[in-house]
C-alpha cells in the first residue's frame, strides 16, 4: 500500500520549450530501460526475494521509480507546452501528436510501444538482483546521454538528480545481493 504525497520527489524544471529534448526524454518514460520498466520489474521480482529486507529494498526502489516516472512525465509535458503543431511536425513528433496530442504515452523515442518483454522475473533472487544492477547501470548511462543532449541548465539539474538516484539504486541492489547470498549460504540442510 502506498501513500501518495502530492509533490514531485524533485522539481522538474524546464527553462524553455524544447521539442527535441521531449522526444529524447520519452525513452525514460516508455523505453526498455525507462522508469516504467524498472518499477514493474522490481515490483514483480520482490515476491521471490528470500528475506524481508530484500523484499523491502525492491519495493522501495520500485516505488521510487514510479516517482521518477512522474518527474519524466512532467519534464516532457513542460518541454512541449505551447509548442505549435508545425514545430512538432518539423521535429518528428507529427505521428505522436496524431495519436496523443501533447499527452504522455508509453513509447520509446522511435514510437515503439512499451511492452512487458522489456522486463524479466526469473524467479531466482540472485539472477534477478544481477539483472536489477545491470538495469540501473543502463538507466544511469541513458541519463548521462540525455544530459549531453541538452543545453538547458534546468533540465540538466533534474536529470543529474535522476542519474544520481540510479547510482544509489545500483549500490542498494549490490548490498542486497551480498545479503541474499549470505542468507542462502547460511541455510545448511543435511
Amino acid at each position: 500500500m502506498w501513500v501518495y504525497e502530492k509533490k514531485l520527489q524533485y522539481p522538474a524544471k524546464v527553462c524553455k520549450p524544447d521539442v527535441k529534448m521531449a522526444k529524447y526524454l520519452i525513452a525514460q518514460y516508455g523505453g526498455p530501460d525507462g522508469e516504467l520498466a524498472a518499477a514493474l520489474r522490481y515490483q514483480t521480482q520482490r515476491f521471490v526475494m528470500p528475506t524481508g529486507k530484500a523484499k523491502a529494498v525492491l519495493t522501495d526502489i520500485a516505488t521510487e521509480e514510479l516517482a521518477h516516472l512522474e518527474i519524466i512525465a512532467t519534464l516532457v509535458f513542460k518541454l512541449l507546452k505551447g509548442v505549435p503543431v508545425e514545430i512538432l511536425k518539423r521535429e518528428g513528433l507529427g505521428e505522436y501528436y496524431t495519436e496523443h496530442d501533447r499527452g504522455l504515452f508509453y513509447a520509446d523515442t522511435t514510437g515503439m510501444l512499451w511492452t512487458a518483454a522489456y522486463i524479466q522475473a526469473k524467479g531466482d533472487a540472485i539472477a534477478d538482483l544481477h539483472e536489477d544492477m545491470a538495469s540501473e547501470e543502463k538507466a544511469r548511462a541513458t541519463y548521462e546521454h540525455l544530459i549531453n543532449l541538452t543545453d538547458d541548465p534546468c533540465v540538466k539539474d533534474t536529470l543529474r538528480f535522476l542519474r544520481e538516484r540510479e547510482i544509489v539504486h545500483f549500490q542498494r541492489f549490490g548490498e542486497t545481493l551480498v545479503q541474499v547470498r549470505e542468507y542462502m549460504e547460511s541455510k545448511k540442510f543435511f
